[in-house]
């Protein structure tokens, strides 16, 4: 069996025993018991391997956990364990049910958990029939290029966007977009390229129903926010599968996928709650800034290292639980950029407007 193949078994696996759907309070407390020691189990079986940094490693065995499963008479929470240090073994991290491997530190975590306190609280936008949803946001991202002789240039761009949403999600929705201007240089170099080949801005204004501009589906602006589950330990779990095999390791992109769907200004209030709750609950989260300015606002960053090149952070203020903004930040120098410059972020605003370009 190949990689793909077994990636593509264990997100079925998982999928098929999605908490969200089916655990009832009393199981999932039983579950993250008998989950945890399955996990257990099998890392302290002779087939299986721990590494140096102290994760499990892939074995030909894993063959047997499947055998073990289809013994067992116990409901599905006995399946989704299984599942869960089957990926575990093919991916070298443990995707099973959240809060297996600790949270967010504990200044972190209080502070997201007196944001969705605060957030749960909060009056949503009330966008009547005829009116629309408005989201402004700033938005900035590096850009890098290589000439024929092998030099390279990197500058940051920034574009505004504004979007109107209408109450009918069905209907016209309408984007108006600056086009990307490049705005902050790291050396003279860049800045005369930039000058050099006329690099300009190109503004548009896009119209689509169902906002699938450029013909195609809106992806994360266009998402069913209901199929999100409002508990948090089942949201992150939730989250964990949707993003099974992508990035570098799944704690990682569990905080990138909430950053994303945070910064699209559409996430609900209830929601919104418990994405920061569900942000707590994964390891290596603290606080990186207690005062972090982003396109003139501030807030406290909640971030997590990624690798070695960067951190993911979400801003936001905790004494209204509303989303300032996230931002990608370099932890060491690269090229000409320097360890500490947010290389992507987006501030997102809303607002209700009767009426769109």
């Amino acid at each position: 069996m190949n990689q793909k193949t077994l990636d593509e078994q264990v997100r079925r696996h998982m999928a098929a025993a999605d908490p969200a759907a089916h655990i009832t309070d009393q199981e999932l407390a039983a579950s993250r018991e008998r989950s945890l020691r399955t996990f257990q189990t099998a890392a302290t079986s002779p087939s299986d391997q721990i590494s140096p940094t102290g994760s499990l490693e892939y074995t030909p065995t894993v063959v047997s956990l499947s055998a073990k499963r289809k013994r067992r008479t116990r409901k599905w929470v006995t399946s989704l364990a299984a599942a869960a240090v089957l990926a575990a073994l093919v991916a070298g991290d443990i995707v099973g049910l959240a809060g297996w491997r600790g949270s967010a530190t504990a200044d972190a975590a209080e502070v997201l958990n007196t944001a969705a306190e605060t957030a749960i609280t909060s009056a949503d936008p009330v966008v009547n029939p005829g009116q629309y949803l408005r989201v402004k946001s700033t938005n900035v991202w590096s850009t890098e290029t290589w000439t024929e002789d092998g030099s390279k240039y990197q500058w940051l761009d920034t574009e505004k966007m504004d979007m109107y949403i209408p109450t009918d999600r069905t209907a016209e929705w309408v984007w108006l977009r600056s086009g990307r201007v490049p705005t902050t240089f790291f050396d003279d170099k860049a800045r005369n390229y930039v000058l050099e080949q006329g690099i300009q801005a190109h503004s548009e204004t896009l119209r689509a129903p169902k906002g699938e501009f450029y013909g195609q589906p809106g992806g994360i602006l266009t998402t069913d926010m209901s199929v999100f589950p409002r508990d948090p330990y089942r949201l992150l779990n939730h989250i964990y599968i949707r993003t099974l095999g992508a990035g570098q390791s799944v704690d990682g992109e569990a905080l990138v996928f909430i950053a994303d769907l945070l910064r699209t200004g559409l996430v609900p209030a209830d929601l919104r709650a418990a994405l920061y709750k569900a942000a707590a609950m994964i390891p290596g989260v603290t606080i990186t800034e207690g005062q972090a300015n982003l396109d003139g606002r501030t807030g406290v960053a909640i971030g997590r290292t990624e690798g070695t090149l960067s951190r993911q952070e979400i801003i936001i203020d905790p004494k209204t639980g509303q989303l300032i903004g996230e931002r990608q930040v370099l932890t060491t120098d690269y090229g000409a950029m320097k360890a500490g410059t947010p290389i992507a972020w987006t501030a997102v605003e809303t607002s209700v407007s009767d009426t769109a370009p």
